[in-house]
């Protein structure tokens, strides 16, 4: 897991928060045979659930699709928690000097999934390889996008669960989760993508950042 720019003390309960929040707003949605996702065995390795989680029983047969999806998705959730407290910074593409909406998600789908997005966020709205999905089917792992500065798909964040999704909000700030039912949130909602093959996004679509272009809210 990568270690933020900050105290270990901090960073743990930045990423801490994050999952407990998470975890807590999706009760009713877990299954009981949820003992190997990522998100929960990371809590239990760091003391955060009152019972150890069980290993997983092996499998005989290949995973299957609807595993590997759910294993991609539940990595890209918890690379894109790593990195709760990074601050915003206009233009910014790394934890190391700051992120803006769009080079958060870009960041954090290279990084976990190795897909390289588009630098701007209307950019990865329209993006080869990603599909558009319903508020109401809404999965882990996928992007989403509010219009935030008059303009359809200005913002994006990635979503977590529980009617949660985390993104780099805007100047003064860090990377946060928010509550997408929240009226600002909910009145700004503009669509959601998610990406439904192994291919990675054309790399030729990417354009420098500058801070006008990358700009988040």
């Amino acid at each position: 897991m990568r270690i933020l720019p900050t105290t270990p003390g901090r960073a743990l309960q930045g990423v801490a928060a994050a999952l407990v929040l998470c975890l807590a707003a999706v009760p009713a949605f877990a299954n009981p045979d949820d003992s190997s996702d990522p998100v929960l065995k990371l809590l239990a390795e760091r003391g955060l659930l009152a019972e150890p989680v069980p290993a997983a029983e092996p499998d005989a047969a290949k995973p299957s699709l609807l595993r590997r999806v759910h294993d991609r998705a539940s990595d890209l959730t918890v690379a894109a928690m790593d990195l709760v407290g990074v601050r915003y910074r206009r233009g910014g593409t790394s934890a190391e000097t700051g992120f803006d909406c769009s080079g958060f998600t870009r960041h954090v789908f290279e990084m976990s999934l190795g897909l390289v997005l588009p630098r701007r966020a209307d950019e990865q709205a329209v993006a080869p390889g990603l599909t558009t999905v319903r508020r109401e089917d809404l999965r882990p792992g996928d992007l989403v996008f509010f219009n935030t500065l008059k303009r359809t798909f200005s913002h994006v964040g990635i979503y977590i669960g529980g009617n949660r999704f985390i993104h780099s909000p805007r100047p003064g700030s860090n990377v946060r989760t928010e509550d997408m039912s929240f009226a600002y949130w909910a009145k700004r909602f503009t669509g959601a993508r998610r990406v439904e093959t192994t291919v990675a996004v054309d790399p030729s679509l990417a354009r420098p950042a500058t801070p006008s272009a990358a700009a988040g809210s």
